[in-house]
């Protein structure tokens, strides 16, 4: 009976089948909406990083050989840091867009000042921003988002094999193009708000012409608060239809960023 013989190359392709991966999964899951929140602990992110790795290395494409101690190796996991936190910056940003809304309107309604540390990210943000990102948190992981998005990473290990160099210039000018994107999809959601604001204020501002001993600042500023949050109460009727709206150009464009070449 021959002894059982392991080789190096062996071991390396072992350990790279799910090492690979792993990295990549890790750097998106740092750095993507909802499980890379800072409320989320690491040792839950561990544990569902290697939980996801082990499920889904079945269905990916074979690793290659590469000597985990070599220069190669390291270039290797810079490239599947680069791309696992490029991906999870894309949906940073299709999320983002309503706290940008949030911040818009909260400004036009004079409620700019009324701020909180968001628990998900460590900054100060608006109330109202704070508001959207739950509204839209619950609402995405309703429809699956969360599924739908890691189904799509897994695609990258089709479209960008380990080893082949990962992220081309195209992709980061993409990137950079959301962030126009993000801005313009604030200002539609904020939009019909601001207009109705507008008038409210043009309103009080007749007010005080006609009526010069009326304090315009005292009685105009609750009263826009007032309107602003019945408005903002009125608007969310259409908020359902604009989110699917939104919510398909933004896994479109992280679709086109994880099949890029």
């Amino acid at each position: 009976m021959q002894p059982l013989v392991i080789t190096d190359d062996q071991i390396y392709l072992f350990i790279g089948q799910y090492l690979w991966p792993m990295i990549r999964l890790g750097a998106f899951f740092l750095a993507v909406p909802i499980i890379g929140a800072r409320t989320v602990p690491v040792r839950i992110r561990l544990i569902l990083m290697v939980v996801t790795t082990i499920i889904i290395v079945p269905v990916l494409p074979p690793s290659p050989m590469i000597p985990l101690l070599s220069m190669q190796a390291v270039i290797v996991i810079f490239q599947e840091i680069l791309i696992g936190l490029a991906l999870g910056f894309c949906m940073q940003i299709v999320m983002h867009l309503y706290v940008l809304a949030g911040q818009f309107i909260a400004m036009k309604m004079g409620l700019g000042f009324a701020a909180m540390n968001d628990p998900a990210s460590g900054v100060s943000v608006a109330i109202l921003s704070q508001f959207y990102t739950l509204l839209t948190t619950l609402l995405f992981l309703s429809v699956n988002g969360h599924l739908v998005m890691i189904d799509i990473f897994i695609k990258t290990f089709t479209s960008m094999p380990v080893g082949t160099g990962g992220l081309g210039v195209d992709s980061f000018f993409m990137l950079a193009n959301m962030g126009s994107w993000m801005f313009a999809g604030a200002l539609v959601i904020s939009l019909p708000l601001f207009t109705a604001l507008m008038i409210v204020n043009m309103s009080f501002g007749v007010m005080g012409r006609s009526a010069p001993q009326m304090n315009v600042f005292t009685v105009g500023f609750p009263a826009t608060l007032i309107f602003g949050l019945a408005l903002m109460w009125i608007s969310l009727a259409n908020f359902l239809p604009l989110f699917y709206q939104l919510m398909d150009e933004g896994m479109g464009m992280f679709l086109r960023l994880a099949e890029a070449q």
